[in-house]
């Protein structure tokens, strides 16, 4: 049920965050875009997609079939962006800035293994792609300074632009949510559904085409296996495609995640959170629903500026959340987001494609940040981080003690000397708290189980194998 079903509409509620968004300097495709998703909830409309009201996507060509459009994506090149979302934090690792500086091999931030991805495909391909981030206010400062170090990336094309921010609900009123003792709370991001408006109101999209740029791809920061592929561009390109959602074969790890389909003939996103309780069983059945989107995408931007952006409102996505994310007992608010693989079901003529698992590999806990960081994964030379053994990372699972694990500073305490070895480990658990020597390798399903108080140390060089 909508959180709004019970309120009487009051114009009075639209005005109040009207006011407070004008106040806060924001524009007014921001604005209105806000407006009109709060209204759509206050009164009663449905963010939820039933499983009656969609179709499976039985079959999708894969992108290892695009090889002969790789010759008009060289060509297409010099008319590319590549976009990184940029403005998540770390918090739920338990930092307060933007995840992508989080030091993820040999030192070497997300933000620095990006740079490095985009300036070796410059070298290899002699043109002058241009590397932008989405940033949020709380990330644009620390990770503009980590690009300084790279002076060659500095173009005509500015290296970021913001997205925007709206206010919080209250979830009883309506109104903008009051929190003076920490007003940053009042906020939250709209989702990465906010890509389109925000490339639109910060001149971007005009400055990208101004330039001669004609497509994008864009992905997530934290996913460093998504990088530019030539062959889907010359296929977007090519074929005067508007729109590219790279999608990828669930797996028992992807249940819970969205998941590709169709609705009234066209392709649409479906996310847990636009899923009714009871057709949960539906959403979780990787038999049935194939496909989960990666988030990396490709766009026309000649396609993306003829589209009216009044016209082009995202499904509504409703978070329940806590005013205060210390005090879960507190007060509760609603943050109205969207998400922009949605953006599959307003172009006509949008395409998906499938392609290999190594193209998403995102990480969202310290559970991904310790395979990362293991001999599991390679660094290329195009600063791609990628799986040695791809099939076997289809199943391989961590699982680390969230009382001692979770947070950066703690994760980092207990492995001093950096990631065991995981190439031969099938399954990690880890229970209680553990510090782990230098040259730790772990073999099979490992399982380790602390209940003492004090830390059990695992020394260098030990070898532990679990059932193989």
């Amino acid at each position: 049920m909508p959180a709004f079903a019970s309120l009487t509409f009051d114009l009075s509620v639209l005005d109040a965050h009207r006011q407070r968004m004008l106040a806060a300097g924001l524009s007014e495709v921001a604005i209105s875009g806000h407006l009109r998703a709060l209204r759509f909830v206050i009164e009663g409309g449905d963010t939820m997609i039933p499983e009656a009201s969609i179709e499976p996507v039985s079959s999708l060509p894969f992108s290892s079939g695009l090889e002969k459009y790789t010759d008009a994506g060289r060509q297409a090149l010099e008319r590319t962006a590549v976009i990184k979302l940029n403005g998540g934090l770390g918090t739920g690792m338990g930092l307060s800035g933007a995840k992508s500086l989080l030091a993820v091999r040999s030192g070497k931030t997300f933000l620095d293994l990006i740079a490095a991805q985009v300036l070796a495909l410059r070298r290899r391909t002699g043109t002058e792609i241009p590397i932008v981030l989405m940033n949020s206010d709380r990330t644009r400062q620390d990770s503009l300074t980590v690009l300084a170090k790279y002076p060659e990336l500095a173009g005509p094309v500015p290296l970021d632009f913001l997205q925007h921010k709206v206010p919080r609900v209250d979830l009883e009123t309506g109104a903008p949510v009051e929190w003076p003792d920490a007003p940053h709370l009042e906020w939250c991001p709209p989702g990465h559904g906010d890509l389109y408006a925000a490339l639109q109101s910060s001149g971007m999209l005009e400055c990208l085409r101004d330039q001669g740029i004609r497509y994008a791809f864009v992905s997530n920061a934290d996913n460093l296996g998504g990088v530019l592929d030539p062959s889907i561009l010359g296929w977007l390109a090519a074929e005067k495609l508007p729109f590219v959602m790279e999608v990828a074969r669930r797996t028992v790890a992807d249940k819970k995640g969205g998941h590709l389909a169709v609705r009234e003939g066209r392709l649409t996103l479906r996310e847990s959170a636009q899923c009714p309780e009871s057709d949960r069983h539906f959403f979780q059945d990787i038999k049935r629903h194939h496909f989960f989107n990666t988030n990396n995408l490709w766009l026309d931007l000649e396609a993306l500026a003829r589209l009216s952006f009044e016209g082009f409102d995202l499904p509504v996505i409703q978070n329940e959340k806590a005013v205060d994310p210390n005090a879960s007992d507190g007060p509760r608010c609603l943050q109205l987001e969207s998400a922009m693989g949605s953006a599959v079901e307003r172009f006509d003529g949008a395409k998906a494609i499938c392609v290999p698992r190594d193209r998403f590999c995102p990480v969202k806990s310290t559970n991904d940040l310790l395979v990362i960081g293991s001999d599991a994964y390679q660094k290329t030379e195009e600063g791609r981080i990628q799986a040695v053994d791809p099939e076997a990372e289809l199943s391989r699972e961590v699982v680390l003690d969230p009382r001692f694990y979770g947070l950066l500073d703690d994760f980092r305490l207990r492995f001093p000397s950096g990631a065991p070895s995981l190439r031969e480990c099938r399954r990690l658990e880890v229970v209680g708290d553990f510090r782990f020597g230098k040259g730790v390798r772990l073999v099979g399903n490992v399982y380790l189980e602390n209940d003492g108080e004090e830390a059990e140390f695992i020394p260098d060089g030990a070898r532990i194998v679990g059932e193989v």
